[in-house]
């Protein structure tokens, strides 16, 4: 294995400060690290983890490690690790291969070197690991028992793959788990996607036009914060169902070209490449502020940006300036990738504490069951997504209803009727 490679070991002490406040925000992933700590279900495991180097990561890293795991850490993202949490988790001795502002080599030439463990699972923010894997370590492939995937992103790519036969190993969508879809989308990207773009700009939202692209959870999310902060919402969504439902939330629904004109702040939440285009930039008022927070940096056709302008200038951190030929300016935050994480902390530890709790649990399914498992994509199982969410709400002092003898009878009887 190589040595870790962080961008200022220096930093250390400060992440440990950081990812010890985490800690005390997420008691359901605590819960599950002493039982691990007991139980020592991950011994033999070795865990490839690219995943946003984060003060929450690193807590889920520790608990992996505390279940008996041996863990390669790299970044999912160029732009989202924190220098002082990388520093800090190579300062325990863990493999560490991660820094801010890696360019495309390097992002690529640290998760190789995290492989390098000869790992037998993985876990993924997009599935880039999971790609090199197949792409270029098909041998590896073979000796995985297999991986959880945590983004929308991740589960279109890796279902892409099950469908074309080319999926190696098993793996488990923990995205789609309820208590990390409907809580880390809908309420962490909703709040830290607006702490992105107000850390980067200082943007009032009350009285501006925001045109928010998807209406999954995270846009749900985002859309719902905006309009709470005094913003006129657009959506734009090309599933018809979720634009009828955006419609009856309250919200106007139109299509990019028509909301191009219109929107002051454009946001992409989607999963998918060239949401906006040379098409709909062409038609933005001066000083539209473009921000995308979907997983990459594809949601925005930066390329096309690039050839439309006559300049180009960073004016302040996070905010490129795009000069366009007839005069107006667009401005670019955070080089079109996530800003949530590239301009703020991302999500809170309170919902990333079931994210990742669903993703220490998923990866005890795998160690445990992974051998009888077959080469397609999983949801988590229903039991560990209850149990997270009964962990989460003992955590804040509160009790579910239980069901009566008569009612249970009541629920699984055809013979009583109405």
């Amino acid at each position: 294995m190589h040595n870790s490679v962080v961008k200022d070991p220096s930093l250390a002490e400060m992440g440990e400060q950081r990812i010890e406040w985490a800690r005390r925000h997420m008691p359901v992933l605590e819960k599950i690290k002493e039982e691990f700590e007991r139980e020592k279900p991950l011994r033999g495991a070795r865990i490839v983890a690219c995943l946003h180097v984060t003060v929450e990561t690193a807590n889920l890293i520790t608990t992996l490690v505390a279940g008996g795991a041996e863990v390669a850490v790299t970044g999912s993202n160029p732009l989202s690790t924190q220098d002082d949490v990388a520093a800090a988790l190579a300062a325990r001795g863990l493999y560490v291969y991660a820094f801010r502002g890696e360019n495309e080599k390097e992002y690529y030439d640290c998760i190789k070197m995290a492989l390098e463990l000869e790992p037998n699972v993985s876990l993924d923010d997009g599935a880039d690991t999971i790609a090199i894997i197949h792409k270029e370590q098909p041998d590896l492939a073979a000796k995985m028992l297999g991986g959880c995937e945590e983004t929308t992103t991740g589960v279109v790519r890796l279902r892409a793959m099950a469908e074309d036969k080319a999926l190696l190993y098993p793996v488990i969508a923990v995205n789609d788990a309820e208590t990390k879809m409907m809580f880390d989308n809908r309420y962490g990207t909703g709040q830290s996607t607006l702490h992105g773009i107000m850390q980067a700009t200082n943007f009032l939202f009350a009285g501006k036009t925001v045109v928010v692209a998807g209406y999954g959870w995270c846009g749900r999310g985002f859309a719902m914060r905006a309009r709470g902060l005094g913003a006129n919402v657009i959506v734009v969504e090309v599933e018809p169902r979720k634009a009828l439902e955006a419609a009856m939330d309250g919200y106007r629904v139109l299509t990019m070209q028509k909301a191009a004109p219109l929107g002051d702040l454009f946001v992409t939440l989607t999963g998918d490449i060239n949401v906006l285009r040379e098409e709909h930039f062409s038609q933005m008022k001066d000083q539209a502020i473009l921000a995308n927070s979907g997983h990459f940096n594809v949601e925005i056709d930066i390329p096309a940006l690039e050839k439309m302008a006559v300049r180009k200038a960073e004016v302040q951190n996070n905010v490129t300036e795009y000069d366009l030929k007839d005069g107006r300016r667009l401005y670019l935050l955070a080089d079109g990738r996530l800003i949530n994480l590239a301009a703020a902390y991302g999500h809170p530890p309170e919902v990333m504490d079931m994210s990742f709790a669903n993703q220490a649990l998923a990866v005890r399914y795998i160690v445990e069951h992974g051998p009888k498992l077959e080469k397609m994509v999983y949801a988590v199982p229903v039991e560990i997504d209850r149990r997270v969410a009964e962990l989460k709400l003992a955590s804040m002092g509160l009790e579910t209803e239980k069901l009566t003898a008569e009612q249970e009878k009541y629920l699984h009887s055809w013979q009583m009727g109405t």
